[in-house]
């Protein structure tokens, strides 16, 4: 089933649509900038497999459109980093000395 068929309502609405649905996959804007961003220089690269679009229909669509539908249509795949906690340094530890 071509990208058009699935999801029509996609094609001619504004970036900002897309950027709603594919951070409802995503879940945080600033790593959805991340994979966004990444994929337009793979896709503006013009050279080999990995700068071939995964969607099919990609007529008058930019870069920019074409990752997000990519991700929307779960084409991409990303892995979230563990979040760490680190711990302070606690205020009552001893100051170093500074060294002349």
């Amino acid at each position: 089933m071509s990208d058009s068929v699935r999801y029509p309502e996609l094609r001619n609405t504004l970036n900002a649509e897309l950027c709603k649905k594919a951070l409802e996959k995503v879940g945080n804007p600033n790593v959805l900038i991340n994979i966004v961003s990444r994929r337009v220089r793979q896709l503006n690269s013009g050279g080999g497999a990995i700068s071939r679009p995964l969607i099919v229909d990609v007529a008058n669509l930019g870069a920019a459109d074409i990752a997000l539908l990519e991700i929307i249509d779960e084409k991409i795949g990303w892995e979230m980093p563990e979040i760490v906690e680190s711990e302070r340094p606690s205020a009552t530890s001893k100051k170093r000395k500074k060294q002349h």
